[in-house]
């Protein structure tokens, strides 16, 4: 992970489902959760993504925005959201700019092989762009409550 709590958290502007389009310097203000996630409609990333759901006015009520994002399509994330019910933003990094700046594309093993991809992470940004904390390598569950709990503290 080369983020780090106390860097200036990388902007980016990226596409969003609902054909929109998406900066982190529109949310200067606000505090930001950015979570990635592997891939949009599997088990682990729907609970995540529900369970930040569930929390939204939790979350709000701290002055914090939800983003999920991942390598996923425009169109896909639209599914997901339909289908989970997610009212809040889901950023595509098809080209997988977002995920290398945030160093979360990375080496993975599962059952003996290798492979690159997004390991499950979440960063706390402060509403002046700064890192205030960095969950990397991600458990889904009693996650969302952790982070939750770090947005109320600051």
């Amino acid at each position: 992970m080369s983020l780090q709590v106390g860097d200036q958290a990388p902007d980016f502007t990226c596409k969003t489902d609902g054909d929109g389009e998406l900066s982190l310097q529109s949310l200067r203000g606000k505090k930001v959760v950015l979570y990635f996630y592997p891939k949009d409609m599997t088990p682990g990333c729907t609970k995540e993504s529900e369970a930040f759901r569930d929390l939204l006015a939790e979350f709000e009520a701290a002055n914090t925005v939800i983003i999920g994002a991942s390598k996923d399509s425009v169109a896909r994330h639209g599914k997901f959201k339909t289908k989970s019910q997610l009212p809040f933003t889901l950023i595509s990094d098809e080209n997988g700019a977002l995920c290398e700046v945030y160093g979360v594309w990375r080496m993975k093993k599962l059952y003996g092989k290798e492979y690159m991809g997004i390991v499950r992470s979440t960063f706390l940004i402060d509403e002046k762009g700064f890192v205030q904390a960095v969950w990397d390598k991600v458990r889904v569950k009693g996650h969302v409550d952790v982070v939750l709990d770090a947005a109320k503290a600051f």
